[in-house]
Order: C-alpha cells, then structure tokens, then sequence
C-alpha cells in the first residue's frame, strides 16, 4: 500500500499535555479500528503549529476520511514517492 505524509495545521499542538497527546491518539486509534485494514497510522512529529504525520493506505480517500471522522485538519496530503535516507549513499 502507498505511504502518506499528512500535514496538519494544529495551533499550540506542541504545547500539548501527555493528556491532550493520549487523547488525540486514542480518537485517531478508535477511527482506524473502524475504517478497518486499508489504513494505518506509522507515527506523527509535532513542530509548533504542525503535526506532520505519516499513513499506510490504500488510498488518498481513506486519509481525508480518517481526518474527517476523528475531527483533525489534513491541509496537504502527499503520497510519498520514495525515500532518500543514509543508506543512500551506499552503492
């Protein structure tokens, strides 16, 4: 399945409490269990104002449904074309 990078705009997302952080992840989980195996949540990196997060899918329409149901923003979605990282270097 293909991978996403979902970029959400979340004003004082990093400001968030463990709380707050249990509670999204929590929402999002129980909106994957119901969306079944066509979707899964790899991990999220919080900067200020952003959460870039990162989906195995099916498809680009499952992502903005998950965003849809679980009440968080997707501002751009991206379906990654590959991965440069520092095995890259290796010949």
């Amino acid at each position: 399945m293909p991978k996403y990078m979902i970029e959400r705009d979340v004003a004082g997302a990093v400001k968030w409490s463990p709380e707050e952080r249990q509670a999204v992840a929590q929402k999002s989980n129980a909106v994957l269990r119901e969306l079944g195996p066509d979707i899964e949540w790899v991990e999220s990196y919080v900067s200020d104002d952003k959460i870039y997060c990162v989906y195995i899918a099916a498809n680009e329409d499952i992502v903005r449904e998950h965003a849809r149901k679980s009440g968080f923003p997707a501002d751009r979605i991206s379906q990654v074309r590959m991965v440069i990282d520092p095995t890259t270097a290796e010949v």
